[in-house]
């Protein structure tokens, strides 16, 4: 408790004294106050994944109640990956913002709107009652709106960031409700109150209840359909902000979602197929549309959708292992997820920071115009690459890991389910084949598009590498993914006990069920660490064969044409031009093209702008629509005082009617009864 109430003090101490000191000060106030919020959490967070909970009970008023504290396993786990991603995010935004200080007021608020997004976070892990939990909720969405429209001088930036707030605010709706219902039949806004009126009610309640939870929670997730926010809010958003956001903050849909299947009871092989079904939308829709994309951090957006999706197949499998009591299906299913909730947070703030470094050296994140980095920016390039093969899924990074959990955990089920769900476990495995294929595909064309070849465009300033403190932050990441791909052992040890929570017997240590899945794992990752130590050990011999000979410079040779252009590389487009002729149904693409025409054509060109069909259907069809439907009634807005007062007087009277009216009523209906 008195940690809890120093730690509260300093946060109001950093507030104060930010916006009156100078920035290199407030750079240090903000990095200090963030590691005291990550130390004092993450000791219990570490202790709860020993078996230590930690549960703590404030006292209230009576409007809230009393409120429990809690730091379970699962809240361990979320809070650990939450506190080193703000850790990393903090170090990599300080050096990031550096070429924004003449804003000075605007750097003040969006430190401060930093230290509110991490406090929130971490907060809405171990706060265990509904009203306090809306409340840091609400914390988190607008100081991540506040961070998001840092650049608020773009259109197109006020525009993402509204779009955000406007989703967010409709994901509390759907919270709102589910705490309320609970509430009110309960008179308490603990969470405990959720779990005694779920288990005392029919599971068709309990599944309606989780229903609007899960709405709520796939909003800030990024399930599809839930997830059109996610391509505008990540490329507005600075590139640290952009790691957090889909580092953890998308993370925190995936906690409530599994902090509400450990309250409810719920049919889970019911619950397990719905997860499954909008997880696997999600995570092909994701990285179909991913592949399309010309600016680097939307393509990396409509990843994140894809990841979420793989997650959700994870949590997916866990429930149908629960509710057909098949132990390995839950225990790979839910550490899959939860591994996998770690991981993505990982390279994929490597790839936002690395692509944040790509737009600071170029000024531009369109694929289209990039090309050559690896010349000037090679420890950029080595750190995208790394993050890119993790995401792909290759060993031995930590991506592999936690999708050979999922796959492990369908593959050793097969003869346990019934027919039904077993058509399930295949679409699922069918799923993830594609997913990973695909991602493949999309960051062979993002890495070889942007890192290889020429450049494709005169850029204004000389690219140059970043400083080394601003790629710090992307080694620590980097080291930290190949460590969970050469050590998968220690993390799925660690792992037992927030997995152990879904279980009845609440002790399910992953390694008594699942050790030739682990010792599999141990000999991909020594067989492909040994690759590349092979590898490493041909180019140093060849180093030093070469050092020994005169280096000559001279042109790669051009198939026969001397007169190379930048223009004759492969495009972003032209790499997957197959691929979009053949999908072409799914997508709707918008193409801009100027014809070549007579025999000394003027400058031509083609262009195609991607555009998500989904968000075309469910949100512009429908606005559109509402707003023809008002245009109607544009006519009551003419501009004339009279009418104005007119539209005054008629709503005097109608507000002075109601208690005659409701009088009225009331006679009329004792009537009626009498009669």
């Amino acid at each position: 408790m008195l940690l809890i109430n120093s730690l509260l003090i300093t946060v109001g101490i950093a507030f104060l004294i930010i916006p009156i000191i100078k920035l290199k000060a407030q750079a240090v106030v903000v990095f200090a106050t963030t590691l005291l919020v990550a130390i004092v959490s993450s000791i219990p967070a570490i202790k709860s994944l020993t078996g230590e909970s930690l549960q703590i009970i404030l006292q209230g008023n009576p409007i809230f109640g009393d409120i429990p504290l809690k730091m379970d396993a699962l809240s361990g786990w979320f809070v650990l990956l939450i506190n080193f991603t703000f850790i990393t995010g903090c170090i990599y935004g300080i050096y990031y913002m550096r070429s924004y200080q003449e804003q000075r007021n605007n750097l003040s608020l969006h430190a401060i709107n930093f230290i509110i997004l991490h406090v929130s976070i971490v907060s809405l892990c171990v706060i265990q009652n509904s009203l306090l939990f809306l409340i840091a909720w609400e914390l988190m969405a607008l100081s991540a709106f506040l961070s998001l429209i840092f650049d608020h001088n773009k259109q197109s930036t006020i525009k993402a960031g509204l779009n955000y707030l406007i989703q967010s605010h409709v994901s509390i709706i759907f919270l709102m409700i589910g705490f309320i219902w609970v509430a009110v039949q309960t008179g308490s806004y603990d969470f405990a109150a959720i779990r005694a009126y779920s288990f005392t009610h029919s599971e068709a309640i309990s599944t309606v209840i989780f229903l609007l939870f899960f709405t709520g929670f796939a909003i800030k997730a990024g399930f599809v359909p839930f997830h059109t926010w996610l391509p505008y809010a990540h490329p507005a958003a600075p590139s640290h902000i952009s790691g957090i956001m889909s580092g953890v903050l998308i993370k925190i849909g995936i906690y409530g979602i599994l902090r509400m299947l450990l309250i409810l009871h719920i049919n889970y092989t019911t619950i397990g197929i719905f997860i499954l079904s909008v997880s696997i939308i999600s995570g092909l829709y994701g990285v179909m549309l991913a592949i399309l994309q010309h600016n680097l951090k939307k393509l990396l957006a409509y990843h994140s959708i894809e990841n979420i999706g793989i997650i959700g197949i994870g949590i997916g499998a866990g429930c149908i292992g629960l509710g057909t009591n098949i132990q390995i299906l839950s225990v790979m299913g839910f550490s899959g997820a939860l591994l996998h909730t770690l991981n993505h947070s990982l390279f994929k703030s490597l790839l936002f920071y690395a692509a944040g470094n790509v737009y600071q050296a170029t000024h531009s994140l369109d694929i289209e115009k990039l090309g050559g980095l690896v010349k000037k920016m090679p420890q950029t390039t080595i750190l995208f690459l790394i993050a890119a093969l993790a995401i792909s899924g290759l060993p031995p990074f930590n991506g592999f890991i936690s999708e050979f959990l999922i796959y492990s955990g369908f593959i050793n089920s097969f003869n346990g389910v019934g027919i039904f769900n077993l058509v399930w476990i295949l679409l699922s495995i069918i799923a993830l084949v594609l997913i990973g294929g695909l991602a493949l595909m999309c960051f062979t064309k993002a890495f070889g598009v942007v890192f290889l070849g020429n450049s494709r465009s005169e850029f204004s300033t000389e690219i140059t590498e970043r400083p080394f403190l601003q790629l710090l932050p992307m080694y620590m990441i980097s080291i930290f993914i190949i460590f969970i791909g050469l050590y998968p052992q220690l993390f799925l040890n660690i792992l037992s006990m927030p997995v152990a929570l879904f279980h009845i017997n609440g002790r399910l240590p992953i390694l008594e069920i699942s050790t030739s899945q682990i010792a599999i794992l141990n000999s991909v990752s020594y067989g492909s660490w040994g690759f590349i130590v092979v590898i490493l050990l041909i180019f140093l011999i060849r180093r030093q064969i070469t050092n020994k000979k005169q280096v000559v410079v001279a042109s790669t040779w051009g198939c026969g044409y001397n007169a190379p252009i930048h223009k004759a590389q492969y495009t972003a487009s032209s790499f997957v031009k197959n691929y979009s002729l053949l999908l072409g149904p799914f997508f709707l693409i918008h193409k801009k093209q100027k014809n070549v025409v007579g025999i000394f054509p003027a400058e031509s060109n083609f262009e195609t702008h991607p555009y998500d069909k989904l968000e075309k259907w469910l949100i512009d069809i429908p606005i559109s629509r509402f707003t023809s439907f008002l245009d109607q009634f544009r006519f009551f807005q003419n501009g004339k005082l009279q009418f104005y007062i007119l539209y005054g007087i008629v709503f005097i009277s109608l507000i002075v009617s109601i208690p005659f009216v409701y009088r009225y009523l009331l006679v009329l209906l004792n009537f009626l009864k009498n009669l």
